[in-house]
């Protein structure tokens, strides 16, 4: 049974859940939820069950205002700020894995990648990276994903928001008849994921 608890941070108690491998982990991976979702999405969850499989710890993190009970996201500043707090209990928790790879959803990843230098991760997973709002391609967050780490973006080809450019460190796989939840085929997704971590070499052969 995956253990539950709470964490402290500046914006209020997070929430994490955490699933640990039969044997001794590659590497930790955490993942974040979307605005206003949770981190029961089937990406997240398939995600989680084909990591644990290849070897990884898997902490999910519910963030503050979801843990209140908001559906409306914090601003920015704060979902970054509490996530490095949580990044930080996670590495002292978790300090027999020095391998870190954070991650998520949508708005999850977006938090991923904009504090994946500081928290000290070797790279990121973004599933649903939101390049820019509906309609708004003009808005793009393409930069948010330059963090010169090895990143991995699973993008539906449906994707109202769009779906990222390649760039030397960041490489997009894009789902066939996917939208933005990728609930078409989790499992699907979930081995795109394994097989980059395995590359990687952050996941059991």
């Amino acid at each position: 049974m995956p253990a539950s608890n709470e964490i402290d941070t500046p914006r209020g108690p997070a929430w994490i859940d955490t699933d640990l491998p039969v044997r001794a982990a590659t590497a930790l991976l955490v993942l974040g939820h979307g605005a206003g979702g949770s981190v029961d999405a089937p990406d997240l969850l398939a995600v989680r069950d084909a990591s644990v499989a290849a070897g990884l710890a898997v902490v999910r993190v519910t963030q503050p205002y979801r843990v209140a009970g908001r559906r409306a996201p914090a601003p920015a500043g704060h979902l970054d700020e509490a996530w490095t707090a949580v990044l930080a209990e996670l590495r002292a928790r978790h300090a027999d894995v020095p391998t870190v790879v954070v991650g998520g959803r949508s708005s999850g990843a977006r938090v991923a990648c904009r504090t994946a230098r500081a928290v000290g991760a070797v790279g990121v997973v973004a599933l649903a990276f939101p390049l820019h709002p509906p309609g708004r391609p003009e808005r793009s967050r393409a930069v948010e994903l330059g963090t010169g780490l090895p990143t991995l973006v699973v993008n539906g080809d449906r994707d109202p928001f769009g779906t990222p450019e390649p760039g030397p460190a960041v490489q997009v796989v894009s789902r066939p008849g996917e939208t933005h939840d990728l609930r078409r085929d989790p499992a699907g997704t979930a081995a795109v994921v394994r097989d980059w971590l395995s590359a990687q070499g952050w996941a059991a052969g």
